[in-house]
């Protein structure tokens, strides 16, 4: 806790461009150490043996001696997120990127909301664009073979987190031939390498805030035997640069990676945010902005609240 306190700690609250993840606002405690700014952004509903790992990657960013970039430039998907097709249409074709991830499978949502939306995508993107969707869980198994015979036309890159479990996963892999690629099952396992022991995956989604620091998804990647792809947790170029510069350090990059989400965010606490280009993003390292730290500091009592959660998981990272 000494450690923490030592710390300069700025809290920030942004709208979302679009709901996203069940949030209509982006919320970070911003924080400023001996090399530099990190940032703490779990969402709200994650307790704070979650959360720990999330201030494990931000201290990592504020305090720790991290290596340099090995790359300048990283290709990167543009996010569409649970959105009608006109919005999803825009979104694709501001972005400038030939990949895009569609998010489907949406609560309420049917299968033909979800097709409408790819299909939209797909026409912006081309024949020669890649599509890959993510279900963050929401079907069983049978659905899941269902609906991706359903998509099959769409000519999916892969399909990430279909279902629940590392044993529904390795099912499902052994019934359709479109690539899958883990997500939860990797960063809420105690054992997060078990899906490929098992099977299951062909694709490894790693998030630097929620695995817990750079060096831990690094760590993990060197030992995977699939490709990796490096993705976000919706954060701001702060915390965005951990993704970035992971992912300038791995040996291959055969996919795009998923990290250009600093687009679906209103604003951000830097002057420079990290907003892809023809779909790549520069790797660099912004700070934020004094002016724009104010201006997006939110009212004292989620202020407040945003320092509680970040001392409860310091409490359980101490």
């Amino acid at each position: 806790m000494t450690r923490l306190e030592s710390l300069d700690l700025f809290p920030v609250r942004i709208p979302m461009r679009h709901r996203f993840r069940r949030v209509d606002h982006r919320e970070a405690v911003l924080i400023h150490g001996p090399t530099g700014w990190g940032e703490f952004s779990p969402f709200p509903d994650y307790p704070p043996k979650v959360t720990t790992r999330w201030l494990a990657a931000a201290l990592e960013l504020a305090c720790g001696d991290l290596p340099e970039p090995t790359r300048t430039r990283i290709p990167v998907n543009v996010t569409i997120p649970a959105v009608d097709p006109v919005t999803a249409r825009a979104l694709a074709a501001e972005s400038g990127s030939v990949t895009a991830k569609v998010k489907i499978g949406d609560p309420g949502d049917d299968s033909e909301t979800d097709e409408a939306r790819i299909a939209a995508v797909r026409e912006v993107l081309g024949p020669e664009g890649r599509i890959r969707v993510d279900v963050n869980a929401s079907w069983d198994v049978d659905t899941a073979v269902s609906r991706l015979e359903s998509l099959d036309r769409f000519d999916l890159e892969y399909v990430e987190q279909p279902v629940a479990t590392v044993a529904e996963m390795a099912e499902l892999r052994r019934r359709t031939s479109v690539p899958i690629a883990a997500d939860e099952v990797v960063r809420q396992s105690p054992e997060p390498l078990r899906v490929l022991e098992e099977g299951a995956a062909d694709v490894l989604i790693l998030k630097v805030q929620p695995m817990g620091g750079i060096s831990r998804v690094l760590e993990l990647a060197s030992r995977s035997s699939v490709p990796v792809v490096i993705s976000s947790a919706l954060e701001t170029s702060v915390g965005m640069y951990a993704g970035l510069l992971a992912a300038s350090l791995l040996d291959e990059l055969p996919y795009a990676c998923g990290l250009g989400t600093v687009a679906l965010i209103e604003g951000d606490p830097t002057l420079d945010p990290l907003i892809p280009y023809d779909g790549t993003l520069e790797v660099r390292r912004p700070e934020p902005d004094p002016l724009l730290l104010e201006r997006w500091r939110p009212e004292r009592d989620v202020a407040a609240e945003m320092l509680r959660r970040l001392r409860a998981a310091a409490e359980v990272l101490t």
